[in-house]
């Protein structure tokens, strides 16, 4: 409420005095636009800043002799946080439900060693961080054994909560909850010809015949590709699993995150299908059955060489505009948008916050309004200190997109301190972290508190901006490590 009260007062004198002062005039009052934001001021964790790491509190807004900050593009006050659920965690994938529960997996943590589904209750809305409660729902006579790789999907036009586990590469049990986690129905086998790793589920609308959304799962299968399997039936059972590429391509089986889009595209992001620096992003129009490949625009940023090099990741927003998210030989994250799906691809580029990172790693997207995304990733801000940053453009297709950057945890609170471990596994970063947006616009960054014992943590703002509709978040209160 604070920073809406302060929007409104930029906004009431911002035209009468934008033209009465000459250029130096009008860039000492643009950085009071940002000064403004906060009661407090900006916070040393928070940054406001256009592509290239350029300070937007330093230079000019004008663009073409108009102010970009106008319309969905104007900045808002920001602070980050994260919230632990008390477990720990690794490779953990996230949900959110309409229900306000937040959910994350939980390796080897329920009961007789099974995969723990954390549901956290209380933590959207909360006024004290002492009301939210997080707990294993999984709670079944026979729980599944314990998988190498754990996965949780959260349908967004159903709220079924999936249970996804991978066994010994050896296939994947697959169950589903649609009371919050209260009781549980399966396991079903989603078992395939091919070796069973590094899987990634989504769900979107396209008419399936027994379930109002269509399944699809992709996994690595050391193949040269990855393979594909779809349900109709909200995960009983799967079809045979087929090439998740074009034929004859060679992308490589490891993949990013998959997403569903309104209109019932499935969208995914790996190694271009000619197996070089590029990546691409593979999408079906079938529900999974043939995919094609929209190879993006990385001839000037190049791609990493680490650990998840094999991956660019994905992300459809309300009225299925495309954004990806990748990382750069410079090992910083780069994004760019498509409004044919797929077809074309802005121009990319560079979302780091202007404070030096030395590199980043462990990228994550997630979409919601009309060019409105969240880019969630770890970053070296010197000496092997790695922190969780998470980035927000609510007006992507702006001629110039303001980006609001906070770092999740305090100054002197890092997440990891090993040398490279953005560029490697990483304690309970794993292979991958993930992200999603709740029903208010604001984005819950799914990772890991290594230092704090690998617990499983969720990054936000307690206030900022909404990806979805207008206006700002409701302020949270501040977490940090009292909640590991």
């Amino acid at each position: 409420m604070r920073a809406v009260v302060w929007l409104l007062v930029l906004m009431m004198f911002s035209a009468p005095l934008s033209g009465c002062f000459g250029e130096e005039e009008i860039e000492e009052f643009e950085e009071n636009v940002f000064e403004l934001l906060c009661l407090d001021g900006i916070a040393n964790n928070t940054w406001y800043h256009y592509s290239n790491a350029t300070d937007a509190t330093k230079v000019s807004d004008v663009f073409n002799g108009t102010s970009v900050l106008v319309g969905d593009n104007i900045p808002a006050c920001a602070f980050g946080t994260y919230y632990g659920i008390g477990m720990t965690t690794f490779e953990p994938t996230v949900g959110a439900t309409t229900a306000d529960n937040l959910y994350m997996t939980s390796w080897g943590n329920g009961d007789n060693g099974a995969t723990a589904i954390v549901r956290c209750s209380g933590m959207i809305g909360m006024n004290n961080v002492s009301e939210y409660v997080c707990e294993d729902v999984y709670n079944v006579f026979l729980p599944v054994a314990n998988s190498n790789d754990p996965y949780l999907y959260v349908d967004l036009w159903t709220d079924r909560v999936m249970k996804f586990d991978m066994h010994a590469l050896l296939g994947m049990t697959v169950e589903w909850s649609d009371n919050e986690g209260e009781s549980w129905t399966g396991p079903s086998v989603a078992t395939g010809w091919s070796v069973q790793d590094h899987q990634t589920i989504a769900s979107s609308p396209y008419p399936a015949l027994l379930h109002p959304t269509t399944w699809v799962f992709c996994v690595n299968g050391n193949y040269p590709y990855p393979v594909c399997a779809t349900s109709n039936d909200g995960g009983l059972s799967w079809g045979p699993e087929l090439p998740g590429a074009p034929n004859g391509c060679n992308s490589g089986g490891l993949t990013g995150h998959m997403v569903g889009s309104e209109n019932g595209n499935f969208y995914r992001g790996n190694r271009g299908c000619d197996g070089g620096e590029g990546y691409s992003i593979y999408r079906s129009t079938n529900g999974g059955i043939t995919w094609t490949e929209h190879p993006l625009p990385t001839e000037t940023t190049g791609t990493a060489e680490t650990w998840n090099f094999e991956e660019a990741q994905v992300a459809a927003d309300s009225e299925d505009n495309v954004h990806a998210m990748w990382m750069g030989f410079d090992n910083m994250p780069y994004y760019s948008y498509s409004q044919d799906e797929g077809e074309t691809w802005s121009e990319p580029l560079m979302i780091a916050p202007p404070i030096g990172l030395n590199g980043t790693g462990f990228p994550v997207l997630a979409a919601g309004g009309v060019g409105k995304v969240a880019f969630g990733y770890l970053g070296d801000s010197g000496g092997d200190i790695w922190n969780g940053y998470l980035t927000v453009i609510t007006d992507a297709f702006s001629e110039m997109p303001l980006m609001t950057t906070v770092q999740v945890n305090a100054w002197g609170d890092p997440l990891d301190t090993t040398a490279d471990c953005g560029f490697n596994r990483c304690g309970g970063f794993g292979d991958f972290n993930d992200i999603v947006i709740d029903q208010y616009g604001r984005p819950w960054f799914g990772l890991a508190h290594n230092i704090g014992g690998e617990i499983g943590i969720f990054g936000t703002m307690t206030i900022g901006p909404s990806l979805r509709g207008n206006g700002t978040l409701e302020e949270l209160p501040v977490g940090g490590p009292g909640t590991l």
